[in-house]
């Protein structure tokens, strides 16, 4: 049986491209790129042709390129090391809506006498800017908030929030796992002072990620040790990881456009077919303002968990939630935190697509999910019969 794969957000297929690329470096180019031999050098030449591809991604200079082990070593460097180089501040603002390496990190500073504002979302899962606004005070040492939200692919209004907080003094972090390659962003044009990005999401490799570092920034080392990453993350670089997400980072902004046209196109035909078949479905999410490849549809009094289950048989990859709380059957902090009902969140699926999905397999899901709703619902005992 084929496996259709839906579950992009959660990881993607590393494209071939990059795997060739990345295939030299673990058997014959395998030197350490801080060695002063000939071998080593070469090495460190690829790195440096990769912080160059990923720039050109972000619309920045590559001496602002820290590379990290993943988003999530990214996000926790961006909080503790903006935190260490204002310590006389102890204020972090964030939303309610954000990825557990954010919000994780945020609660426990909370035990270590931080205050952690955790702004609220609307309906649409969009925040009240008004009320971040009001939040920025003197001993606001950073806010973080993510581009776009990894569970509904809701798009916040970066650069305005971005420009809002730096205008008050304040150091602004996002969270951009989910954005990138996915929709258009120029650094050069935004005030964005800390971004934090990972290799899988954008079908590059795991265990590599990156921290924009934008020039002045206030920022204390994460990771201690030796001098690489120019002194701002030590450890001895995965040369394969980097040098795959640099020609992942090529290949991205090479099919920006086929992101927001063919894979828009083919998430828009899921979407409509599954609210139209399937009574007792909703939308959850910014339709406006969202991911080009992602839909969150909950179907009321249904375990969402069970709908995954059938889907399986099918070979259909979907996702409950992000994947780093998917196996938790308490319902999503993001539809919690955005008012949809208990009944309605218990049972929300999230449909995230790539470059690499095909309209035969959007065909063949339409046709597989009524049959799965309408038995699920025959089960289920809150349903009137």
């Amino acid at each position: 049986m084929k496996t259709i794969y839906f579950d992009n957000n959660a990881t993607t297929k590393v494209a071939e491209q990059v795997l060739k690329e990345m295939r030299p470096l673990f058997c014959e180019l395998y030197g350490n790129p801080s060695s002063m031999h000939t071998f080593g050098g070469q090495i460190g030449r690829k790195i440096r042709h990769a912080r160059q591809q990923v720039a050109d991604l972000l619309g920045c200079d590559p001496t602002e390129i820290v590379f990290t082990s993943c988003g999530t070593e990214s996000d926790n460097a961006a909080i503790k090391g903006t935190l260490a180089a204002v310590p006389n501040k102890r204020k972090i603002i964030t939303s309610r809506v954000e990825h557990p390496a954010v919000l994780t990190v945020c609660r426990e500073l909370q035990n270590h006498g931080y205050t952690v504002v955790e702004l609220g979302v609307d309906r649409k899962g969009q925040l009240d800017i008004a009320e971040l606004e009001e939040q920025i005070d003197d001993d606001t040492a950073l806010v973080t908030i993510m581009y776009a939200n990894n569970e509904t692919g809701v798009v916040f209004p970066i650069d305005r929030i971005a420009e809002l907080v730096t205008g008050r003094g304040v150091v602004f972090h996002t969270d951009a796992v989910q954005a990138i390659g996915k929709i258009p962003l120029d650094l050069s044009k935004s005030n964005i002072d800390l971004l934090s990005l990972s290799g899988h999401k954008l079908h590059g490799p795991k265990g590599v990620g990156v921290l924009y570092v934008r020039k002045g920034t206030r920022f204390s080392p994460f990771m201690l040790g030796g001098h690489q990453e120019a002194g701002r993350r030590a450890g001895t670089e995965n040369v394969p990881g980097i040098v795959g997400l640099g020609k992942a980072c090529e290949l991205a902004a090479k099919n920006i456009e086929q992101e927001n046209g063919r894979v828009k196109y083919l998430r828009d035909k899921l979407e409509k077919a599954i609210l139209e078949k399937c009574p007792g479905s909703q939308l959850n999410g910014d339709k406006d303002n969202r991911l080009p490849n992602t839909t969150n549809i909950s179907f009321e009094y249904i375990e969402g968990e069970s709908i995954l289950l059938m889907l399986d048989k099918y070979g259909i990859c979907a996702s409950s939630g992000s994947a780093c709380t998917s196996g938790s059957l308490e319902p999503s902090h993001v539809l919690r935190a955005m008012g949809v009902p208990f009944t309605a969140a218990h049972g929300s699926i999230r449909f995230s697509l790539s470059r690499y999905n095909t309209e035969e397999e959007v065909d063949y899901t339409i046709e597989k999910i009524p049959e799965i709703i309408n038995r699920l619902r025959e089960l289920s005992p809150f349903v009137t019969k």
